[in-house]
Formats: C-alpha cells, sequence, structure tokens
C-alpha cells in the first residue's frame, strides 16, 4: 500500500483527512484522545518537510447543511496544539470550504496547520457530493487518508475526493498503513493458537466477521447481548435477554461449521441476570442453562470469566471485538473488565478492535499492555469479514 513516505510532499500542501472523532464527557471535555494522538507521527513528518498542512476530519452526527456548535472542532485544535507543541498556533477555520477556510488556506505559510471545521456541517460529505469533494480537493496539492476509523464510509472527503489526485499525489498516512497492515498479517497468517474473542450486543452485526473467523482461527469464544441468540440456538430459556429470533438458523450454522473446522467454540457458562435494565436492580447469577423467565443477562458471571481465562491460557494471537456485557453500567462491567485483564496477561500478540472494544481495555486500564489497539470499530469489523473498504480502494490500494 502506497504510503506518505512513497510521496514527494516537500514544502507542499497536505490535505490530512483524519478521524478526530472523539469521546467527550457532558462538559465537552476529552475523556480518550488516542485518536488525536495516532495521527501525530503523519502531522509531524509532514511538518519536518515544511509542508502547509490542511486537517479534516467529522465529528459526531450533526444535521447535515446546518452549523451546530455543540459539534465544532475548536475543541480539538486545542488539543492538537498542546499535543504538536508548536510554536505557531494551530489555525482554526470557521466554515469547511466557505470564505473563511478559502482564506486561511490561501494564506498558509511553510509548518502552518489549519484544522477545517466539522466535515459533516455540510451535507455534501455523507453524500459523496463531487462538487464538495473538488472544493476541498482545491485547497491542496497533495491528499493523505490517515482516517482508519471513518475508510469504510463512502463518504466525500474518504472516497470522491481522491478522484482529483493522480497516483503521484494521494496516499495513506502512518496510522492508516499500520491498521491495515495489523489486521491483515493477523487474520492471514497468525501465530497459533489463534483465537477470536467476539462480543456485543448483535450477531447481525457480527455475522459475516464470524463466518470468516471462523475459517481462520482455533477457538471462538462469545459473549455480550449475541450470546444469546447462540443459547437459544441450543434450546435454552433465555427470559427477557436480548435475542435475534431471525438469525437462529445462523447462529446454528456457525457453530456447525465451528464444529466441523475442528473450531472450538466457548459460550458463556453462568451469566449475571436482573428484572430490569437499571443500575438499582437486583442481580443474582445463575447458570446460562437456567436463565428464569421474566429475567434478563447483562453480564457474563464469574465462572464464565474462569473458563475464558484458561482457553486464552495458550493463545499466541488473539483478536477482540465487542464486550462481554453492558459495559456502560459499572454493575455490569465486571465480565469485560476481566476479560481485558485474561487477555492483557497472556504472551500472546493482542489486537483489540476499536469502538466500545478499546473502550473497555481503556477503562480496565489494559491498553499498554495489548499489543495493537484500533482507532476503527465498524472499519476493523469490515477488514475482518473481508471487505474491501471505501478509502483504501479509493486510494488504489493492494495489500500483499
Amino acid at each position: 500500500m502506497k504510503t506518505i513516505k512513497d510521496l514527494d510532499i516537500a514544502g507542499k500542501r497536505v490535505f490530512i483527512r483524519c478521524d478526530f472523532n472523539v469521546p467527550v464527557d457532558a462538559d465537552g471535555n476529552i475523556t480518550d484522545d488516542r485518536r488525536i494522538r495516532a495521527a501525530l507521527p503523519t502531522i509531524r513528518y509532514c511538518l519536518d518537510r515544511e509542508c502547509k498542512i490542511i486537517l479534516a476530519s467529522h465529528y459526531g452526527r450533526p444535521e447535515a447543511g446546518k452549523y451546530d456548535k455543540k459539534y465544532s472542532l475548536a475543541f480539538v485544535a486545542t488539543r492538537l496544539q498542546t499535543l504538536l507543541k508548536l510554536a505557531k498556533n494551530v489555525i482554526m477555520a470557521d466554515d469547511v470550504v466557505g470564505p473563511d477556510a478559502k482564506a486561511k488556506a490561501a494564506s498558509l505559510g511553510p509548518g502552518d496547520v489549519l484544522l477545517l471545521e466539522n466535515l459533516r456541517y455540510e451535507a455534501g460529505e455523507t453524500e459523496n457530493d463531487e462538487t464538495f469533494a473538488k472544493q476541498l480537493a482545491s485547497f491542496a496539492d497533495v491528499y493523505i487518508n490517515d482516517a482508519f476509523g471513518a475508510c469504510h464510509r463512502k463518504h466525500a472527503s474518504i472516497y470522491a475526493m481522491t478522484k482529483e489526485f493522480d497516483s503521484e499525489h494521494k496516499a495513506a498516512g502512518f496510522l492508516m498503513n499500520k491498521e491495515v497492515t495489523f489486521f491483515h498479517k493477523v487474520i492471514e497468517d497468525p501465530v497459533r493458537p489463534f483465537i477470536a474473542v467476539v462480543g456485543g450486543s448483535k450477531v447481525s452485526g457480527k455475522l459475516q466477521a464470524l463466518t470468516n473467523l471462523i475459517q481462520k482461527v482455533d477457538k471462538v469464544i462469545i459473549g455480550g447481548g449475541m450470546a444469546f441468540t447462540f443459547l437459544k440456538a441450543q434450546g435454552y430459556e433465555i427470559g427477557n435477554s436480548l435475542v435475534e429470533n431471525d438469525l437462529l438458523d445462523d447462529a446454528r450454522a456457525i457453530m456447525y461449521k465451528a464444529k466441523k473446522a475442528g473450531v472450538k467454540f466457548y459460550l458463556p457458562v453462568d451469566l449475571v441476570v436482573a428484572t430490569e435494565f437499571s443500575e438499582n436492580t437486583a442481580t443474582k447469577y445463575v447458570p446460562s442453562q437456567e436463565i428464569p423467565k421474566g429475567w434478563m443477562g447483562l453480564d457474563i458471571g464469574p465462572a464464565s470469566s474462569r473458563l475464558f481465562r484458561e482457553v486464552l491460557n495458550d493463545a499466541q494471537t488473539i483478536i477482540w471485538n465487542g464486550p462481554m456485557g453492558v459495559f456502560e453500567m459499572d454493575r455490569f462491567a465486571k465480565g469485560s473488565i476481566k476479560m481485558s485483564h485474561n487477555i492483557a496477561d497472556t504472551h500472546a500478540t493482542t489486537i483489540v478492535g476499536g469502538g466500545d472494544t478499546a473502550d473497555v481495555a481503556q477503562k480496565a486500564g489494559d491498553v499498554d499492555e495489548m499489543t495493537f489497539v484500533s482507532t476503527g470499530g465498524g472499519a476493523s469489523l469490515e477488514l475482518i469479514e473481508g471487505k474491501v473498504l471505501p478509502g483504501l480502494e479509493a486510494l488504489d490500494a493492494i495489500i500483499v
């Protein structure tokens, strides 16, 4: 895959598509700046070559075509300034392709950094509009995509915009290259035993990923809400637990394929159950085959955590995507936290999918113990599924 190192960028205007869609608390403070930090190597590489740098990102889901202050990227500019330790301030545009952005882009000097406003303020971004893409492209001589977390979306700054640059003027940034290379190498040529830990709420979102992984791994551990579809597919009572009844046959097919391929398939053996989805509700531990009617499973139990730890003991490669329960509530986060600790304690190469899974590792304090923590939840999942990501297709990337 062609990267920024393969291009002549010295002194040029470089547009870097980043993913600054970071989590914030109720007061607007950044709770995890991993995605901003991940973009720094590419930005610094451009700074060292006296480039004029234009950064662009989306943030949240503002109503297309409307400015909403709570979705402004001004807070990202402040954090970037702190992290880059620049003598000059990061310049913040008041719009995306409007008069302020155009004027500031035109007046950039070597080593200047301009951050455009939230790309999704423009309706053309999510519509992959070519006119909007051409306006963005007019700011720069070189296009760099370093937004792995967004490269599964066919949006203007990811897809249409690349058509305005030839192969000598577009490439992947360091983060994008690292993410794709890691997932590709691990999935195609893993050191064995190779174990997939898959959680989250629904089977539907991970059906293709599971189908693909079954052909490549030695063991699969299933947790989270999706486990109940598999338990019901085996004929067990699951009470009011989350279930996708239309996917029971698919669940049976996955378990059959695993058995046929000699892949060991593990489901929770006990659960934390409650009568309602609440922090204050009464809870109890039950075997996974004995969920009472009217109760719902919200986390894996201690026996499941011990079992899964034993399953992971001989692992040489682990890929983890999805929490083991409703980790957002502390009362139902223990299973996910213990899974994070168990994975971090192995001597395996450990790859953590982005999104909620990365949030669990962060909450557990295990991020530094993992081999690689992805910045993209949906993108990493689609890569595991074997899909061609629009962001890579647009760069004419051929992964070998």
